[in-house]
């Protein structure tokens, strides 16, 4: 079996692995990333979804990687496309959910450019379609990390620090790594909006993306899912009915509301429509007879699979509730191109087409799931609501200030209805730092987590999932891998020592030019969307 040794071993490359790796190459180390899928990016990318961002995206409080990644994606269109006018602020779909909304192929390829001096100087291996199937520890460290390529063949990594950057926290399992999965209980946490128990059980709905356009007099209807009647007929008792259907609850105040497909005329007025909600490319940013149409994600309400959850249970059940998740995908797209009621009193929208050059896949389906939830460390220290809910806190205090703060993030604390039968939580969030506390096991001394693995509650790791604090951990990760590698002391130590961590804390601002707090005026305005 082959085998390799580095510094840093990242096992994920979405978007927190990818800016691990960049930040630790940058500090001289020899990195390796590994990925599941054909694209480094996970959420951006290989998940289709395009960034959900706070109001302060395109100022200081960016991420300084994140900051790059967004400003090369504005310079590939500008170098590409035939904008119909160059904008300092391009967003190239003018989608609701960010300022730059985007193709997920295009954040894939800039990815690529953002590493590739580091692949040409040997410093950074990037090992695609591999997956960890074995980590192989000894005491309190993991030694080495076998990954299974697509060929089916084994490779052996030994590092001296791995980062689980993996959407669901695989590694923490297979190195038994202490971890949390699915709700911990009000009775455990305090938190006001957390159920009275801990139920693992309870996680968040998954939801499989995919691009369409629309091509008004042409039939692109897919064949009829398997699943299609059963998602036709069946509601959740917390939903006002079927899924396949325009009808849905607002997450805040979870009342009734019925959306269009498209046509909403938002300068008179009109709430958006589902067409402009994640749309990643508008016609009217482009030349005239450019595009024939917009391109849109569909990752809305009607997709969001709450039946059963990937956690907890064994493989052949993850594998069911995977599959009827892509079922429940395409039953709504076959629902919307044959039955879905149109403005003029008929039915359906048969020219809505599946784009599978745009998520690179056969089918139309993005490569891999959008997970909003993973197995969670058990950490020195857990982020509660407490520490940054709007109604967890005193008036006015905004989120708690951490001093081992390692980067900042914002987002509502906002979770789509779950396994266990429960509709939204989606409450008002502060602005919020990343603190240290939070990236370091309990036991393990090696081991770092950068997705949405960190020491996060269920309800927390709803503000702290999204994709700029995920990129903000991973650059704190791949700074911390770096810093104790060059000190020769364990990453607990730079939190107990407080001269240890005013130097981490000082190369993540001075030398990285990462943001560890927030001015105070937007420290205390709570985040809406």
């Amino acid at each position: 079996m082959p085998e390799i040794r580095t510094d840093l071993l990242i096992v994920g490359g979405g978007l927190g692995g990818t800016a691990a790796a960049l930040t630790a190459v940058r500090l001289g180390r020899q990195v390796v990333l590994t990925e599941a899928t054909g694209w480094l990016g996970g959420q951006l990318t290989a998940q289709a979804v395009p960034p959900d961002e706070h109001p302060w995206i395109e100022g200081a409080a960016c991420p300084p990687g994140y900051a790059g990644l967004r400003r090369r994606v504005r310079d590939y269109y500008r170098r590409n496309y035939p904008l119909r006018q160059d904008d300092p602020l391009l967003d190239p779909g003018l989608g609701i959910v960010s300022h730059l909304c985007h193709e997920p192929r295009v954040a894939a390829a800039v990815i690529e450019e953002m590493l590739a001096p580091w692949r040409a100087s040997g410093a950074l291996t990037v090992l695609t379609g591999h997956t960890p199937v074995k980590a192989h520890t000894s005491g309190d460290e993991i030694e080495a990390v076998t990954l299974a390529g697509p060929d089916g063949t084994e490779i052996t990594v030994h590092a001296a620090y791995v980062a689980d950057a993996t959407e669901l926290g695989d590694l923490l399992e297979l190195a038994g790594v202490e971890h949390v999965i699915g709700a911990e209980g009000r009775d455990e946490t305090g938190e006001p909006h957390a159920p009275d128990t801990a139920d693992p059980l309870d996680q968040q709905a998954v939801s499989w993306c995919y691009a369409l356009d629309y091509r008004p007099g042409e039939e692109h209807v897919i064949d009829r899912p398997d699943a299609y009647e059963h998602w036709k007929t069946t509601a959740a008792p917390f939903w006002p009915g079927p899924q396949l259907s325009w009808t849905d609850v607002e997450p805040i105040s979870l009342e009734r509301r019925t959306w269009r497909l498209m046509g909403a005329d938002r300068e008179a007025g009109d709430h958006f429509d589902l067409w402009q909600f994640r749309r990643i490319l508008a016609r009217e940013q482009f030349a005239p007879g450019a595009f024939a149409s917009d391109l849109t994600i569909v990752n809305w309400p009607q997709i969001d699979y709450w039946e059963a959850p990937l956690l907890g249970v064994d493989t052949a059940a993850r594998d069911a509730a995977l599959a009827a998740a892509r079922g429940l995908s395409l039953s709504f797209l076959h629902w919307m191109q044959t039955e879905a009621p149109r403005p003029d009193g008929g039915a359906g929208y048969p020219g809505l087409r599946l784009r599978p050059d745009v998520t690179g896949t056969p089918d139309g389906l993005a490569k891999a799931p959008y997970i909003r939830e993973s197995r969670r460390i058990k950490a020195e220290f857990t982020v509660l609501e407490q520490h940054v809910g709007v109604e967890a806190r005193p008036a006015g205090a905004g989120g708690e200030v951490f001093p081992d703060a390692v980067g900042i993030g914002s987002y509502r604390i906002d979770l789509h209805p779950s396994t266990a039968g429960r509709s939204y939580v989606d409450i008002e969030s502060y602005p919020f730092q990343i603190p240290l506390g939070a990236l370091l096991p309990v036991r393990v001394e090696n081991l770092l987590p950068a997705n949405k693995n960190i020491g996060t509650t269920h309800i927390t790791n709803g503000c702290y999932r999204l994709h700029p604090v995920e990129w903000a951990v991973g650059e704190a990760v791949g700074a911390l891998a770096g810093f104790c590698l060059d000190r020769d002391l364990p990453p607990r130590k730079v939190r107990s020592d407080p001269g240890q961590l005013i130097d981490y804390q000082r190369l993540l601002s001075h030398t990285l030019g990462v943001r560890l707090s927030w001015p105070e005026e937007i420290r205390t305005r709570p985040h809406h969307y």
